[in-house]
């Protein structure tokens, strides 16, 4: 079972009720629209994270979008319009509007990217329900056209009546996806003592879900209390619907790693972050130990990585995108060649074909079968416990030296940050910022090592240059084969004294 003190600080933040008015105080679709246009909207958050550039990509690829400092200095969750880059101040609402709506002129490709970024990207929108004759069933759609085969399993998640509430981040063939899950006890025979219904979204990119948690969190409940009743939600796709271009390809697959070379005087929060809960890195860190080294060397070799929880799948989607943020390098040009490394989120059975064809991905599941089907996953993760069926990569769950070293140098820094917050306010850093720098850094250095080391007369690793990269000459010898074939280092010689372990 997932242990609580993995969930309970999310709880706090996941549980806040949204604003309602009283009954009959406005028509249904303005209450929708009303809700959808003000700030309040968005995820309110404890604690406070670094302002700075994240990354969502669009046709033109990465654009830039800065979040809004409070006046505390802390950070607010990144607003649904953007910044261009190296603008200092967010812009004031109506010089957003009137940026907007100027007529035409010469617009940067820069300028447009951030356009593109601050569109509705809603490509479809659809309420499940369980049905106790007929199990999961897609009760509602927009549009009517569009293919939700199999939607019905991924919005509710296997054994989600055992929660009240979940929510839920999938992928749908090009698409990905957030559904809110509720469970409320009805007296009705024929619906067995309980509703269950789900309300989700899809988007050609995970980045924009976020904002929308609290809208679906809310409709949800009022389809809970009265079924049928859609037009909130018709309001909603009607005002939110995708503007794609004109090929149709929207798919955005992960954060790009050329995004990073821009980001990374500013903050180290990718916009790839699928929602803002406080501390998301922290919980996926501390819940894992000395574990978390393992994973990192995992994601940094692209291994298909599925996690298995039972419900709640919310948290487990975090640390789908806490695992993709392990492998984040922002050194310009290294990664091309390897596989994308893909979050597919929440899975079940119907998604075995597409992970057969999958080279690369971070997965969750709540259905226990798939332990089973061994070849679909590198490295299968049961609460804490990581293990792998390949024999090449058991050594690899191994800790090195020099990861638990690495392991004790983030421990000494997270404690140091909290205590400049106590004793000196500090809002500027968070602990979410201090943990993708950490492991950013660490793979930049790997990288620019062995770039240096190729580049040189001799290109030959030795015991120093290992070491040099922040890496066990020994221990971690399995580990840096592995990366010299994947990433194609293949013009490295590796010194015999490394030969032993």
């Amino acid at each position: 079972m997932v242990e609580r003190s993995d969930r309970a600080p999310l709880l706090d933040w996941e549980e806040v009720p949204s604003a309602e008015k009283p009954s009959g105080a406005a028509p249904a679709a303005d209450h929708t629209k009303e809700r959808l246009s003000s700030p309040s909207n968005s995820r309110s958050l404890s604690g406070c994270t670094a302002p700075g550039f994240g990354w969502s990509s669009g046709p033109g690829g990465p654009s830039p979008s800065r979040s809004l400092s409070n006046t505390d200095g802390c950070s607010a969750p990144p607003a649904t319009s953007s910044i261009p880059a190296g603008t200092d101040e967010g812009l004031r609402p109506d010089k957003e509007q009137h940026l907007s709506d100027s007529g035409p002129r010469e617009v940067a490709l820069e300028d447009r990217m951030v356009k593109w970024e601050e569109k509705d990207q809603i490509v479809s929108v659809f309420v499940v329900t369980f049905n106790t004759r007929s199990g999961n069933m897609l009760e509602w759609c927009l549009p009517k056209d569009m293919d939700l085969e199999g939607v019905e399993f991924k919005a509710i998640a296997s054994g989600s009546h055992r929660v009240t509430t979940d929510f839920i981040y999938f992928r749908k063939g090009c698409y990905f996806g957030l559904a809110c899950f509720a469970n409320m006890a009805v007296e009705s025979t024929v619906e067995r003592g309980a509703r269950m219904k789900s309300v989700g979204i899809l988007s050609p990119s995970y980045t924009l879900l976020y904002r929308y948690m609290s809208f679906l969190e809310h409709q949800v409940r009022l389809q809970l209390q009265s079924p049928g009743h859609y037009s909130p939600l018709e309001a909603f796709y009607e005002d939110k619907r995708a503007l794609l271009p004109p090929s149709g390809d929207g798919v955005v697959t992960a954060c790009p790693a050329n995004a990073w070379g821009a980001a990374i005087n500013h903050s180290m929060h990718p916009e790839m972050k699928i929602t803002h809960p406080a501390g998301c890195m922290s919980q996926f860190i501390r819940f894992f130990g000395e574990q978390i080294m393992v994973l990192w060397k995992l994601a940094l070799l692209r291994r298909r990585i599925l996690i298995f929880s039972p419900p709640p799948v919310g948290v487990v989607c975090y640390r789908v995108y806490c695992c993709c943020c392990l492998a984040n390098i922002s050194i310009p040009g290294v990664g091309v060649a390897v596989p994308e490394f893909r979050p597919f989120f929440y899975v079940n059975v119907a998604d075995i074909s597409a992970l057969e064809n999958e080279l690369s991905y971070v997965a969750c599941t709540t259905e226990k079968i798939f332990e089973e089907k061994k070849d679909l996953y590198d490295v299968y993760v049961d609460n804490q416990n990581v293990k792998t069926y390949r024999e090449g990569l058991k050594p690899l769950l191994r800790l090195s030296t020099a990861d638990r070293e690495k392991y004790r140098k983030l421990t000494e820094q997270r404690q140091m940050l909290l205590y400049s917050q106590e004793e000196n306010g500090d809002c500027v850093s968070s602990e979410e910022d201090l943990f993708i720098l950490f492991f950013l850094e660490q793979n930049n250095r790997i990288f620019q090592t062995l770039s240096e080391v190729a580049g040189s007369p001799d290109p030959t690793l030795t015991q120093e240059s290992v070491r040099a990269m922040g890496l066990d000459p020994h221990g971690d010898r399995l580990f840096l084969l592995h990366l010299l074939e994947i990433y194609g280092y293949d013009t490295l010689l590796v010194s015999e004294q490394l030969c032993c372990s």
